[in-house]
């Protein structure tokens, strides 16, 4: 008995497969996890961000075009392997990247983009408990005060409180998070055009555009789609806990994409017609001070939500990216370890908060070009076929070691991939091509990165007989997600 609650927390708080006894999320429980995690503050905030740029009905189309595009090929590339083999899913991306260029991976771009979301989803906590205090105590506090910071720092111990009781508690509160966000979401799009006829709303001027109309609606479509390439470090590791494909990928879509859109065009509705982007300022005067106070306290409770769920999946993929240091780390210890930078970085409140248009392009920049090498790898070179044994080989015993644990291939194609992003639009300088405004930059990015996998795979490393791309299928047993012992 000792031995199975051994395994089987490994299986929930390391890399081990899971079986189908421990996939704990139905179609229902999935769903509820998806939504609580799309409507957090940011979807609101980038409903409020694309508003800057252009108005209702464009950004209405844009949110819409963005999301569907990069919700579909994130999902692609996350959630239907892991869901498949049961297994977290940076083990699975050994059999694209190599055990070493996973690690390169998830300890750069990963690392980065998700200590950046939780810097943001804590500093989210702090202004909405913070307005709260403002208008229910009649306090002052400034959005970038110390009192932000130390509401934030609250909010990290309470997500690293249940993040550490693991998954089954992340399904609890989202089962009663989730429902209320959903309500309190409609009930807010409903003040909205309660507020503002429909003709003032589709007439209202955009906050911040730029002089050329075509480069702003391709602005708002190209952030959008870096929305939906967002969610892509933390869902495979998410799915693998669920039930059955269809209880994985239609609840993950209904979340990502339909609750997020929702919640965005609330948040460009209130952001059009009150004149402020920040759902934290908004929310009062829309709904009232008693209604907009409870908007934002159910709203800062799924941050924590959110934020838990986020952090799960990451430092799973730390735990098995850091190899046997982080393995003997307690998983409490490991979260807590986690969370030491997002901490520091609620001391700076507005550094990336005021900067997220800015993070969440840059990130979708790489993001874009590892899910197309991703879907190349998996779904055209392996056809949904890994070996599963070989993703917990050692060294050159395992055909995913490639060479020296690096498949040059694919990190060169993610590589390419990223740079095409870049030479189409530049988020730093906001310098872009003409080819922008018709193909966007995260398309272009995942079509080079997997056209470059097939090619550079079939020269580099096929020829070399590397990779167990020609093997045969794995026996069907090994590819259940089931343990023996």
């Amino acid at each position: 008995m000792a031995a199975h609650e051994d395994v089987s927390r490994e299986a929930t708080f390391g890399s081990l497969p899971v079986t189908r006894d421990e996939r704990v999320w139905n179609f229902a429980d999935f769903t509820w996890v998806n939504v609580g995690l799309a409507i957090a503050t940011w979807a609101f905030l980038v409903g409020g961000a694309t508003a800057s740029l252009v108005g209702f009905a464009d950004g209405l189309l844009a949110m819409v075009i963005g999301n569907a595009i990069g919700v579909v090929i994130m999902l692609l590339a996350s959630v239907v392997a892991s869901q498949r083999y049961g297994v977290e899913q940076y083990t699975v991306l050994r059999s694209v990247f190599g055990f070493g260029g996973v690690a390169l991976i998830v300890f750069t771009v990963i690392l980065f983009t998700e200590m950046g979301w939780s810097s943001l989803l804590s500093v989210m906590f702090g202004r909405a408990v913070s307005q709260v205090s403002n208008e229910a105590l009649g306090t002052s506090i400034d959005p970038s005060g110390l009192a932000v910071t130390a509401f934030a720092l609250v909010a990290i111990v309470a997500a690293w409180v249940i993040l550490a009781k693991g998954p089954l508690t992340i399904r609890f509160f989202n089962r009663i998070v989730a429902p209320g966000l959903a309500v309190l979401t409609v009930g807010m799009l409903v003040l909205v055009f309660t507020e503002t006829s429909w003709s003032q709303l589709v007439d209202a001027a955009p906050l911040a555009p730029f002089e050329d109309e075509g480069l702003n609606f391709a602005l708002a479509v190209e952030f959008n789609l870096g929305v939906g390439f967002s969610w892509w470090p933390v869902m495979g590791s998410l799915a693998r806990l669920t039930t059955t494909p269809r209880a994985a990928m239609w609840p993950a879509f209904i979340g990502l994409f339909g609750a997020t859109i929702l919640a965005q065009a609330v948040g460009m509705a209130a952001a059009l017609t009150l004149g402020d982007s920040d759902p934290t300022v908004w929310m009062v005067p829309l709904g009232g001070a008693w209604l907009g106070a409870l908007a934002l306290v159910f709203v800062a409770f799924a941050n924590l939500t959110s934020l838990a769920s986020i952090v799960y999946s990451t430092c799973l993929a730390l735990r098995q990216a850091g190899g046997h240091l982080l393995t003997r780390v307690p998983w409490p210890w490991l979260c807590a370890g986690f969370f030491v930078l997002p901490g520091v970085l609620a001391f700076f409140p507005g550094l990336l908060y005021d900067q997220f248009l800015l993070f969440v392009t840059w990130t979708g920049a790489f993001l874009a070009a590892i899910c197309g090498t991703v879907i190349a790898d998996y779904f055209v070179l392996r056809r949904q076929r890994i070996d599963l044994r070989g993703l917990y080989g050692h060294a050159a015993a395992s055909p995913y070691h490639f060479t020296g644990g690096f498949n040059v291939a694919a990190l060169l194609s993610t590589g390419l991939g990223a740079l095409t992003y870049v030479l189409l639009y530049n988020p730093q300088t906001l310098e872009t091509r003409p080819a922008f405004d018709l193909l966007t930059a995260s398309v272009p990015a995942v079509v080079v990165a997997a056209v470059a996998h097939l090619l550079l795979t079939a020269l580099l490393v096929r020829r070399a007989g590397r990779g167990g791309y020609d093997a045969p299928p794995a026996p069907v047993a090994e590819r259940s997600g089931e343990r023996n012992g």
